[in-house]
């Protein structure tokens, strides 16, 4: 949060700066020649420094940046309340993983166990791909051959009396695979592998976020901050997901592993018939690519919520999964803002580690560092290396930032149920802390007990 406080201005000078610099070049390129010619005229290019030399290009980053810097601008000035109240639970989230700092690193054994789910995919597939043996037919020059398309032995073809028969006949390879009933139905093991790879996925994934949300629970609904947390609460919400909720964490990575193979084997369909006329196939094949799409989004945000539930009290993914849904729609409200600045917040975080780490790989490629006391060769181009970067420093930032996305909509469920479950009275007492507490405008926190 202190790094977004520090980092948001300077981006939006950096933007100011860029705008400045785009608008610069732009007018220095007037005159030269070649220079207004436009990026359809000369095509694709492998040396980017060519669309360095034309005017659209930095007219075209101009307005890109003006644009953004615009939206930037207009949501700080229009969300300023609630982006004080996304940061509020950004800071809470932030001191939850400060006394949990073990759940930054759980992002590591879901890699592992992805990892493991795709070697498992690909080593099957390429045995099912790799299972059949070549078969080779006659192919005969006569029409009335009755040899013609029967199966042959390369090796043994030319003793026996087909060449005789049919003269011009050859036993030539016709495809890989066999006639039986297992290589007749090889696609349709390829498709089981397909829903057993998604299923496993996304029950890592889901093991994943069950293990946090009982980590940040175990936070929130602790009455007196650090002192009440349990002792290794990431182990212990690990073993509670392995040994009490493996099957309903299974059935709600079943329920999504069903959808995206449906979203496959749509997109498989759509490449098939892609070269048809057919107007009315394509139209109906592309509502239910966008059905689908969206009912795997809706899908994904329940059993993210219903893994929470069921990390909080232990019930199973049906009733967690209704009592998550019924309890963010009376807060919906609160849901759809939240989730939406939360969400840029986080994104703008990923994007400026992402930036940075691209700003340093850019100077190291192009300033030619030396390594080890041995100067590196300038590279011919480096946007490629740079690009790749940039990519999996988002990538490795998106992994540890989900941690703090999954410990934010935690907390926000908990304080949800909070405020449902108790009063502030010395009876039924707040448990959500006294700064959350402040900024969420409850009038009375009830005094902690001694």
């Amino acid at each position: 949060v202190f790094a977004l406080f520090i980092h948001t201005p300077i981006l939006l000078i950096g933007f100011l700066k860029g705008i400045w610099h785009c608008y610069w070049e732009y007018d220095h390129l007037k005159g030269i020649p070649g220079s207004d010619l436009t990026v359809y005229d000369i095509g694709f290019q492998t040396d980017f420094k060519v669309y360095l030399q034309l005017r659209q290009t930095w007219l075209a980053f101009m307005i890109i940046l003006c644009g953004v810097e615009v939206i930037i601008i207009l949501m700080l000035i229009f969300l300023r309340n609630r982006i004080r109240i996304a940061i509020a639970l950004l800071k809470e989230g932030s001191r939850a993983i400060g006394y949990i700092m073990s759940t930054l690193f759980y992002p590591i054994v879901t890699f592992l166990l992805i990892a493991i789910c795709i070697s498992y995919w690909a080593v099957t597939a390429v045995f099912l791909a790799t299972s059949g043996e070549a078969v080779y037919k006659v192919m005969a020059n006569q029409t009335l051959c009755k040899y013609a398309n029967l199966t042959c032995d390369p090796e043994t073809f030319n003793t026996t009396n087909v060449t005789k028969l049919c003269p011009g006949a050859q036993c030539t390879f016709a495809f890989y695979g066999g006639e039986s009933l297992y290589h007749k139905y090889i696609f349709i093991f390829q498709l089981a592998n397909a829903f057993v790879f998604l299923w496993l996925v996304n029950f890592a994934i889901a093991l994943g976020q069950c293990t946090l949300a009982g980590a940040f629970a175990s936070y929130y609904w602790a009455y007196r901050k650090p002192a009440d947390i349990p002792l290794w609460p990431l182990f212990s919400s690990f073993g509670r997901a392995i040994r009490y909720h493996t099957g309903s964490l299974a059935f709600g990575a079943l329920i999504l592993a069903i959808v995206q193979l449906i979203r496959v084997i749509l997109e498989y369909l759509d490449h098939k018939l892609k070269g048809t006329q057919n107007s009315f196939t394509r139209f109906l094949l592309c509502c239910l690519k966008c059905c689908f799409w969206c009912l795997e989004k809706f899908l994904k945000f329940i059993n993210r919520n219903a893994y929470i539930m069921i990390a909080i009290y232990g019930k199973n993914f049906c009733t967690s999964a209704k009592e998550a849904f019924f309890l963010l729609m009376r807060n919906v409200v609160r849901v759809a803002v939240l989730d939406k600045v939360t969400d840029f917040l986080l994104f703008l975080g990923k994007i400026l580690v992402a930036g940075g780490v691209g700003v340093l790989a850019f100077f190291f490629f192009t300033q030619r560092i030396p390594v080890f006391g041995q100067e590196v060769p300038m590279l011919n181009y480096y946007w490629v290396p740079l690009l790749t970067v940039i990519i999996g420093s988002y990538l490795v930032a998106h992994g540890f930032f989900s941690v703090y996305a999954m410990c934010v909509d935690t907390l926000f469920l908990c304080f949800c149920e909070d405020l449902e479950r108790n009063d502030g009275s010395t009876a039924k007492p707040y448990f959500m802390s006294a700064s959350l507490h402040r900024i969420l405008g409850k009038k009375k926190l009830s005094p902690k007990k001694a």
